[in-house]
């Protein structure tokens, strides 16, 4: 097992770019927010039509899961993984706690999109596109931390899991965006078609 891992160049373009999207989505909707508290006749940009309906899903319960609006948290989970590709980049290397730690924070993350996804689906009934791109940036982020740790020895996983992850890490992503994409399209399938 090794005790500290730097990631490649191209793990850390890949958690600096999902950091940057998921901090641009955060600014977005946290000032969007700001608006919507100062002008309750506000309508946010991204409010296209029932579906594609930013507002609603900001002035859902479900958008201040913590008791603050969700965005706060993501402006400084999406920091964080932004400082950890641009270290990365710099040549830093961290140790085996500092990856699980990480791989945590990404475990959550995904949970929490997952949850939103399921709520914004079936409970809400609209879509957030700056929420979209959130969740565009978590999955592969989760995936790919995921992988690393794996591949390092950081978190234990038979032979073939780690031949897998090694050359096949992207398939999981994509299956994973493919599948909640799939679900939005069936969900409101007679909208799009009509």
């Amino acid at each position: 097992m090794r005790r500290t891992a730097g990631g490649s160049r191209a793990f850390a373009l890949l958690l600096v770019l999902c950091g940057a999207a998921g901090l641009l989505a955060s600014w977005v909707i946290t000032l969007d927010r700001f608006k919507l508290l100062e002008d309750p006749d506000f309508v946010p940009g991204c409010s296209l039509n029932p579906v594609l309906s930013c507002g609603s899903v900001m002035e859902s319960d479900q958008a201040e899961a913590f008791g603050f609006p969700n965005p706060m948290l993501g402006l400084a989970a999406y920091a964080v993984v932004i400082c950890v590709g641009v270290s990365l980049l710099a040549g830093a290397a961290f140790p085996r706690w500092y990856w699980l730690a990480f791989g945590a924070g990404c475990l959550f993350g995904v949970g929490i999109v997952s949850w939103l996804q399921f709520e914004s689906l079936y409970r809400i009934n609209a879509l957030c596109l700056w929420c979209c791109l959130a969740w565009l940036a978590t999955i592969p982020l989760f995936w790919y931390v995921t992988s690393f740790s794996v591949r390092n020895g950081f978190l234990p996983a038979p032979g073939p899991v780690k031949t897998f992850l090694a050359e096949f890490t992207w398939v999981l992503p994509v299956l994973h965006i493919g599948i909640v994409g799939m679900l939005i399209l069936t969900r409101w399938w007679d909208f799009w078609t009509s």
